[in-house]
């Protein structure tokens, strides 16, 4: 059997929906040579189904984990199951276009390197997306693609490519992390401390369905991300992140004494609240609100990282 140029690796849980519009996205790739892996992380809502259906037209099978086991797990087991030269990972909730495959086959053509493209996040026409979530991803794209080359591996996330060659001498996820967030960012720091160069890749830009699109969520997905960062930096050391950003002034104190006093819960039921009155406030205060509980949410997240339940 011949091997396909690349292979296209997708970890899942509970993704049978974001699957369909997934595979309409691959049906319609430009380069042929390619294979897609779905790691199913546990099937909670037959997705195996979904994969197995697509399965007669397209190069794409499902692996089936018995349980949930995080999705380092998933992303391990679909790399290992992989036979093309260059190793995709892209997450469900992805829309690429015709030609993503071909682009990140062409970004390989010369000396080794991992490749980035980042989410173009599509949001709902929510309050919390207007005030806060569209705004900060275009600062997010803006402040990536100015970033030093040497600090480009903090980009590593769900739209991302290396040789398998590449792959196998990083090593795989570590399963460490298993809750929300950080097993891309260690990823993409171990790939930087073997010297392999990160780049951008600007033709990579997928729209991507993301899953923050309430305050609520987004403070959740803060704390979560907060303890990671607390895990990262017990295995890599504080060095590895350099300092972390801090507010300062009235604002710094505000948003610390808040991280100090509210844990996950409290901080969750403040966001809801929030949500129900954005779209009654003047646009600036409403985008305060939501940036006080998201960075009060990841401090606290550090602070309290006891607080997360592992199962994803």
């Amino acid at each position: 059997m011949i091997s396909p140029r690349a292979s296209i690796v997708v970890p899942t849980r509970g993704g049978a929906t974001r699957l369909l519009h997934l595979l309409d996205a691959l049906r319609a790739q430009t380069e042929t040579s390619w294979e897609a892996i779905v790691v199913i992380d546990g099937d909670v809502d037959e997705s195996a189904a979904v994969v197995d259906l697509a399965a007669g037209e397209l190069p794409v099978r499902a692996l089936v984990l018995p349980e949930n086991r995080g999705r380092s797990a998933a992303l391990n087991a679909g790399f290992a199951e992989a036979r093309g030269e260059i190793l995709i990972r892209c997450d469900d909730d992805l829309r690429p276009g015709p030609d993503y495959v071909a682009a990140h086959l062409a970004r390989h053509a010369g000396a080794p390197c991992g490749v980035v493209g980042l989410y173009r996040n599509v949001f709902p026409p929510t309050p919390y997306a207007r005030v806060y979530g569209a705004p900060r991803d275009e600062r997010f794209r803006t402040d990536a693609y100015a970033a030093p080359a040497a600090r480009r591996w903090r980009y590593w996330a769900g739209n991302v490519s290396v040789t398998r060659e590449t792959f196998d001498t990083v090593g795989g996820y570590d399963p460490a992390f298993r809750a929300y967030g950080w097993e891309d960012v260690d990823w993409g720091y171990r790939l930087h401390a073997a010297g392999v160069p990160v780049v951008l890749a600007p033709e990579l830009e997928t729209p991507h369905h993301v899953a923050a699109t309430t305050t609520e969520e987004r403070v959740r997905r803060a704390f979560l991300a907060g303890a990671a960062r607390r895990a990262f930096e017990a295995k890599h050391g504080s060095a590895a992140l350099g300092a972390a950003p801090l507010a300062r002034g009235a604002w710094g104190r505000i948003v610390d004494r808040t991280a100090a006093r509210d844990g996950r819960a409290a901080l969750e039921a403040r966001a809801r609240r929030a949500d129900l009155a954005l779209s009654r406030m003047p646009r600036w205060a409403a985008e305060k609100r939501v940036a006080w509980l998201v960075e009060a949410a990841g401090l606290s997240g550090q602070r309290r990282p006891d607080e997360v339940v592992n199962d994803v």
